[in-house]
């Protein structure tokens, strides 16, 4: 079994544990519809790529130009080699399921709207050049799943949050061009992105729990400003009073 088998299922089993039993009953094959269909689409498009000896490059990115707009549907599913495919197919697969379990409610506004204004603010700020990868939409997710479980405060979302920091939190570096030939421009929308969509999405789908006590026979013993009340005061105050 290879380092990426053995890593994938350490995600899903991770995921797994911090499930409620409710949730794990409903776990089924139709949750890794999404993230496998993710991924092989890009790898798809790449190998139409290869296959046809066709560059699609000029379908990425191209800032502030008319012509250029149209990447901001398009870059996401192009490659520029197999390293970069591979590099963004692991997170890529692992983010998704996560959205698409957890958040379930909105992981379709989630990768839809999100996906457009990741690639829409590249074109506002990015260099000119061609900006091409599924990197934005991975920064846009990673960003969404960890600021969400801190604001949802919500145990099992929290616990997420640490796994994804834990996994992919050296990612935050490239948000700043620290490196040649990088597209940090697009890290850095997707990253924003996924900031602003987890205060959008904030009070919808899984939420904080609010626990209501049943009160006992010694919590009887008490009123309601804490003072030691037991039964037969009321009545011995009153004949006082008398």
């Amino acid at each position: 079994m290879t380092d990426f088998t053995l890593f994938i299922f350490g995600c899903i089993f991770v995921i797994i544990i911090i499930m409620n039993e409710e949730q794990q009953l409903k776990l089924h094959s139709k949750v890794f519809i999404l993230p496998l269909l993710g991924v092989f689409f890009i790898w798809f498009i790449y190998w139409v790529e290869i296959q046809f000896d066709l560059n699609f490059n000029k379908y990425g990115i191209f800032p502030r130009t008319i012509v250029g707009l149209r990447g901001v549907l398009f870059s996401h599913f192009i490659h520029s080699n197999t390293s970069h495919l591979f590099n963004n197919s692991i997170p890529l697969f692992v983010l998704l399921l996560c959205v698409r379990f957890f958040y379930k409610e909105v992981s379709y506004k989630v990768l839809l709207y999100g996906g457009f204004f990741t690639g829409f603010f590249t074109w506002l700020i990015a260099r000119e050049s061609y900006h091409i990868g599924a990197s934005g939409m991975v920064y846009l997710l990673f960003s969404f799943v960890f600021f969400s479980g801190i604001l949802k405060r919500h145990y099992r979302l929290v616990a997420l949050s640490l796994m994804i920091i834990f996994l992919y939190g050296s990612m935050i570096w490239y948000i700043m061009p620290v490196k040649e030939g990088m597209s940090w421009e697009g890290h850095l929308s997707g990253f924003l992105v996924g900031i602003i969509f987890s205060f959008v999405f904030k009070n919808t789908g899984i939420v904080r729990e609010n626990y209501e006590f049943t009160p006992t026979d010694f919590d009887l013993l008490f009123d309601e400003n804490g003072n030691f009340s037991p039964p037969g005061d009321e009545e011995v105050k009153e004949s006082n009073s008398d």
